[in-house]
């Protein structure tokens, strides 16, 4: 941890990671907002989905750009790590997102101010608020243990 904070190169990967997270945060909203809006899945449901879909680009960026002299491990053995420190983290994010959607839904209720445009409706800025919330806190789980674990070969 503490050469995360001294070490100029371990800030870069962070920095890296995270705009490879924003990057696999747009498509994990994207994908939500199109199986819950249009094809009307569960929110649940349409949430650990659209995580599938953003861990894949993340692990591709990551790997190839954030982590370019880690590929001295096999391409399955690092996917295969990744891959169990997502499933844990969409452990993390499911409850988290569960717990928060109705909640912030009903708040939403309560703050008609906020819905600017038409569709933004409580049931849109509740699903949206609170996968931004569990997305962050996942984020940071997923950046020590891969960086310790998945990316260990750098």
């Amino acid at each position: 941890m503490t050469d995360f904070i001294t070490n100029p190169h371990e800030r870069t990967r962070f920095l890296k990671f995270a705009l490879v997270g924003t990057s696999g945060a747009f498509a994990d909203f994207a994908v939500f907002n199109i199986l819950t809006k249009f094809l009307h899945l569960n929110p649940v449901l349409a949430s650990v989905i659209s995580f599938g879909v953003a861990v894949l680009n993340n692990f591709t960026w990551n790997r190839y750009w954030t982590y370019p002299d880690s590929r001295s491990k096999l391409l399955s053995n690092q996917l295969t790590s990744f891959a169990v420190v997502n499933l844990i983290g969409v452990g993390i994010r499911t409850p988290v997102f569960a717990l928060l959607d109705m909640p912030l839904q009903k708040l939403y209720g309560y703050l008609p101010f906020l819905r600017i445009f038409p569709f933004m409706t409580t049931e849109f800025l509740g699903h949206n608020t609170a996968l931004a919330i569990a997305i962050i806190l996942v984020m940071f789980w997923n950046y020590f243990v891969n960086r310790f674990w998945t990316y260990n070969d750098v």
